[in-house]
């Protein structure tokens, strides 16, 4: 079993910078899992962020965060991050985390484990 917490959250101006968090549970984290960045904007569909392999060698970004977001991870304190610098208002959203023990994915469905999400607030 995997818990996740994301942290980091918080309203920010436009232009601004966050880094959130998501600290995993369990010896899972370093051997099996994939981890993946979602947000769900008010009204929409939960989307893809970004997402980083077991050995973090393989990085996928949404194009709509491409050359703003930074995925990261330390398997030594089961900790994922995501870096986000020139935020939007469109960035607005609810972020969660993801983990998965298949391969790294980019959609919803390839995630087996979920954090309760942490709010991202883009507004002047």
């Amino acid at each position: 079993q995997v818990q996740l917490v994301e942290s980091g959250g918080g309203l920010v101006q436009p232009g601004g910078s966050l880094r959130l968090s998501c600290a995993a549970s369990g010896s899972i984290f370093r051997i099996y899992a994939a981890m993946g960045w979602f947000r769900q904007a008010p009204g929409k569909d939960r989307e893809f962020v970004a997402s980083i392999s077991r050995s973090g060698i393989s990085i996928q970004y949404a194009d709509s965060v491409k050359g703003r977001f930074t995925i990261s991870r330390d398997n030594a304190k089961n900790t994922v991050y995501l870096e986000m610098n020139s935020l939007k208002p469109e960035d607005t959203a609810v972020y969660y985390c993801a983990a998965t023990t298949g391969p790294v994915a980019v959609t919803s469905t390839g995630y087996n484990y979920w954090g309760q999400g942490t709010q991202v607030t883009v507004s002047s």
